[in-house]
């Protein structure tokens, strides 16, 4: 069993930024990934970024690239998204997932477990 807890959610106005963290417990994720993902009022959940475990090799939607972020601290077992030029579009509960064997995807059904969810919302 992996537990993912995802903190750092809030309030910001365009532009601004935010930092989330998400850290895991339980197994191994040593030769796995691990996904952000966000899902707004009335839409499908939606691949953010995502990142292996081991040599950090990174992948991000087409929407927040070069303004997102997403780094790992293996000793710590965290993971990070930091978001910097926050749009209202942004607004979304983000979820951070894992994935125990395999590269990184954008592929919700790929990952193994996921998180609670934390909220960020971007006021225009």
């Amino acid at each position: 069993q992996v537990q993912l807890v995802e903190s750092g959610g809030g309030l910001v106005q365009a532009g601004g930024s935010l930092k989330l963290s998400c850290a895991a417990s339980g197994r191994s994720l040593s030769s796995g990934a691990m996904g952000w993902f966000r899902q707004a009022p009335g839409k499908e959940r939606e691949f953010v970024a995502a990142i292996n475990w081991s040599g950090g090799r990174t992948y991000y939607a087409d929407s927040v690239k070069g303004r997102f972020t997403i780094s790992r601290d293996n000793a710590k077992n965290t993971v990070y998204l930091q978001m910097n030029s926050l749009k209202p579009e942004d607004t979304a509960v983000y979820y951070c997932a894992a994935r125990l064997v395999g590269t990184l995807s954008d592929s919700s059904t790929l990952y193994d477990y996921w998180g609670q969810g934390t909220q960020v919302t971007v006021s225009s």
